[in-house]
């Protein structure tokens, strides 16, 4: 791929610069330790390529901590492509939001000097812990669905019971009864483990374009509209939903809305 890069620059008459990934242990890109200094020479030697520094990715596949021995080790990288290839790294970007735990905390970055942020600053905790990041917001997305249907309906399912349209076996749920409502809004367009609905609501199910709310006391009816927070998981699947119209609010924090019901197999 780098020979095919080098090529199109050559193409173009342009120069492109190329940051190389460290694999340092959580299994997600990047080259093995042992490989880098070699093809940091490689990618050097290619006309129309520039390398311009070395990055890493954690805890985002595995959870392994971005924590002072990865990052020393990181920095040792640096010092070695520098003293092979001849000339200084312009970027050594040490990781994502999970980094934020090391970088407030250490004594030495060492020869990191960017970190790549989404998740502390979009939802206002870091990924570690989930632990809510002193001065940010963690409100400044609502995820926005139509109420199209309202029942009460027996908490407890009954026939013989199979997997599901996604291969799973739910539980059966308990006694009595329960007002739910059916909203516009599935797993296509959200992941319903991190919709949270407002107080006094729960999320029972969710099928490829319907999501099954449990409204208790709340006195909702068909065209209302819920409110749900979202986590991670659920804000990556919404901004990237096709059924999902992204609306800034009057305030500073945007507006991610599902206004329309869709349609789906499941």
């Amino acid at each position: 791929m780098l020979a095919a890069l080098s090529a199109a620059a050559l193409r173009e008459q342009v120069s492109h610069d190329v940051v190389l990934m460290v694999e340092l242990g959580d299994l997600r890109e990047g080259v093995a330790v042992g490989e880098v200094v070699d093809l940091a020479a490689t990618v050097a030697g290619l006309p129309g390529l520039r390398l311009a520094g070395l990055g890493t990715n954690l805890a985002c596949r595995s959870g392994i901590v971005p924590d002072q021995d990865k990052m020393d080790q990181l920095s040792a990288l640096v010092e070695l492509v520098e003293a092979r290839v001849g000339h200084p790294m312009t970027i050594v970007t040490g990781g994502n939001s999970a980094n934020l735990d090391w970088a407030f905390g250490t004594a030495d970055v060492g020869r990191v000097d960017e970190l790549r942020l989404g998740e502390s600053i979009l939802l206002g905790t870091e990924p570690l812990h989930r632990q809510i990041v002193e001065g940010l917001r963690t409100d400044a997305f609502t995820l926005v669905a139509e109420v199209i249907e309202v029942q009460t309906k027996p908490a407890q399912s009954w026939g013989a019971t199979a997997q599901n349209a996604f291969g799973d076996t739910p539980a059966r749920g308990g006694p009595g009864l329960v007002r739910q409502a059916i909203v516009a809004l599935g797993r296509q367009d959200v992941d319903p483990d991190g919709a949270t609905p407002p107080a006094g609501m729960k999320v029972l199910a969710a099928s490829s374009d319907h999501l099954v709310v449990d409204v208790g006391d709340h006195g909702t009816v068909v065209g209302d509209e819920i409110a749900f927070q979202l986590d991670y998981s659920a804000l990556v699947r919404a901004m990237t939903s096709p059924f999902v119209v992204v609306r800034p609010t009057g305030s500073a924090s945007p507006d991610v809305t599902a206004p329309v019901p869709t349609r789906g197999a499941a």
